[in-house]
């Protein structure tokens, strides 16, 4: 009950005139950041921070927050229209982008607003009732169980693929090697940067995920001069009851795998997708046909990305610690204005508190009253002409790519990686488990070395650790079992052909 009061309070802090604008404004933006490739909310914030000391605190803070969790309702769209991702929308190019082919961008655009409403609803009821206790889980986690988890990721290589396992494993193994470039965490040793000095802060995400999408499909678009990308005037937006049983309980996996991955440093929506990509297809009625174009694709990882965007900021406003850049910046927000998030937050700053958990709500109604009735404005972008279309792409790519570091050899490197994704499509590569071990690569390196300083440089304390032995323990059982069923399936006759 007392929760219900809380929020009652956060209601009446939250829905005020000048809040609601607050919150509508940084929804508004944060859709049009997730719109344009490249530019993710962590530019967006950075650039508007300085606003917030003309602004009132909760107004400021609400504005940013919209920002934050509506650029990852927009930066769906770019990733199933154009196949041209943010970091968090990498998987929704997959089944999103292959419903485009089959001409249902309406429909993938409808499932991925709505199963982000689904992820943002249930992400803020653990956010209300379970942000105290959940903050301390962060505490729980060692490098050791961070190593494991990362080690867990890995063995989504085998769903994300859209391929062959041997195919996917080495790209996924590409882009651990990729994830190495730049100067070591622990030494300040440059590694493979061959003596060229942008490279010592590594490969951008953000170039990678342009090139090898975005630049690789524009590309293979223009090389086939007789097929063209099926862009339609579809206008069946709204699923049939049929479709919403498969939209429901894949939106709600995602929604937990969200919420939990949400919570711990160097997991969020990045990680969230994958995960929830990989449950569903492993575990739904339909895994068959996700990877060539089904709802589930859509529908899992969005949820999963709204719903770690909203509990990401359990940590900060917990116990103080920012899980990633996006909430770094928040925490400087709050602490401009004279705030210092940790366990002593709640009490001493309530209406701040429940007043951003309730704008969360709101926000969430106010993107899916946006969103959805734009669909229809999203599909005229099909209506011009390739000549004008592909250009402007190209475009947006650049500004994008440039305006992360304001660098302009960040260009030719997305350019060099759209060349390398446009050889993968040919040799029938897929790209998404590259970005995968891209992501997971550096975090597992960091924890592995971290473990094993604090061990002494003994590896049973992966294994004497019982979230970590836990997880290891899984991934053996996971092996173990895919080479029994890959053993069982080779010694069943086939079916001879008439």
């Amino acid at each position: 009950m007392d929760v219900l009061h809380n929020l009652a309070f956060g209601f009446g802090v939250a829905l005020t005139w000048q809040n609601l604008m607050y919150c509508a404004i940084g929804c508004t933006v944060g859709t049009l950041v997730g719109l344009l490739p490249g530019l993710g909310p962590l530019a967006t914030i950075s650039i508007l921070l300085p606003l917030t000391y003309s602004i009132p605190t909760s107004g400021a803070l609400i504005m940013l927050a919209g920002i934050y969790y509506g650029a990852q309702y927009g930066d769906s769209v770019s990733a199933i229209t154009m196949k041209i991702p943010h970091a968090s929308s990498i998987v929704a190019c997959i089944d999103g982008y292959q419903m485009t082919l089959k001409g249902k961008t309406g429909l993938a655009l409808f499932t991925a607003g709505f199963s982000s409403f689904i992820g943002g609803t249930v992400a803020i009821v653990v956010l209300s009732f379970f942000a105290p206790m959940l903050g301390e889980v962060a505490f729980l986690f060692g490098p050791a169980d961070y190593c494991a988890l990362m080690m867990v990721g890995f063995v989504c290589v085998s769903f994300v693929t859209t391929g062959s396992l041997l195919n996917g494993m080495a790209m996924c193994l590409i882009g651990v090697l990729l994830g190495q470039i730049g100067t070591d965490v622990n030494s300040g040793t440059p590694r493979f940067t061959m003596d060229f000095p942008f490279l010592a802060e590594g490969v951008g995400l953000v170039s990678i995920a342009l090139g090898c999408f975005g630049i690789a499909e524009i590309t293979k678009n223009l090389d086939n001069k007789d097929e063209r990308t099926p862009f339609n005037g579809e206008i069946n937006l709204i699923p049939t009851w049929a479709e919403f049983k498969r939209i429901i309980p894949s939106a709600l996996r995602g929604s937990v795998i969200g919420s939990f991955l949400g919570i711990l440093p160097g997991g969020g929506p990045v990680i969230a997708q994958f995960a929830a990509y990989a449950v569903d297809k492993k575990v739904s009625k339909y895994r068959h046909e996700i990877g060539s174009g089904a709802i589930e694709g859509v529908a899992g990882q969005a949820a999963a990305d709204e719903a770690a965007a909203r509990t990401s900021f359990i940590p900060l406003m917990s116990i103080g610690i920012p899980e990633n850049a996006v909430m770094a910046l928040m925490m400087a927000a709050f602490i401009i204005k004279g705030i210092q998030p940790g366990p002593n937050m709640i009490a001493g700053h309530p209406d701040l508190f429940w007043g951003l958990v309730a704008s969360m709500w709101v926000g969430n109604c106010f993107l899916i009253t946006l969103n959805v009735p734009l669909v229809r404005y999203w599909l005229s972008v099909f209506k011009i002409p390739y000549a004008v279309l592909f250009p402007s792409i190209l475009f947006f790519c650049c500004i994008g790519t440039y305006s992360v570091n304001n660098n302009l050899d960040d260009i030719f490197v997305t350019a060099v990686f759209g060349l390398g994704g446009y050889l993968f499509m040919r040799l029938d590569l897929d790209a998404a488990p590259l970005m995968l071990g891209f992501i997971l690569g550096p975090m597992l390196e960091e924890n592995f070395r971290r473990a094993l300083l604090l061990s002494r440089g003994h590896f049973s304390s992966f294994f004497t650790r019982p979230i970590s032995g836990t997880l290891l323990s899984l991934i053996g059982v996971f092996i173990v079992w895919q080479v029994v069923s890959f053993v069982l399936n080779a010694r069943r006759p086939q079916a001879v052909p008439a």
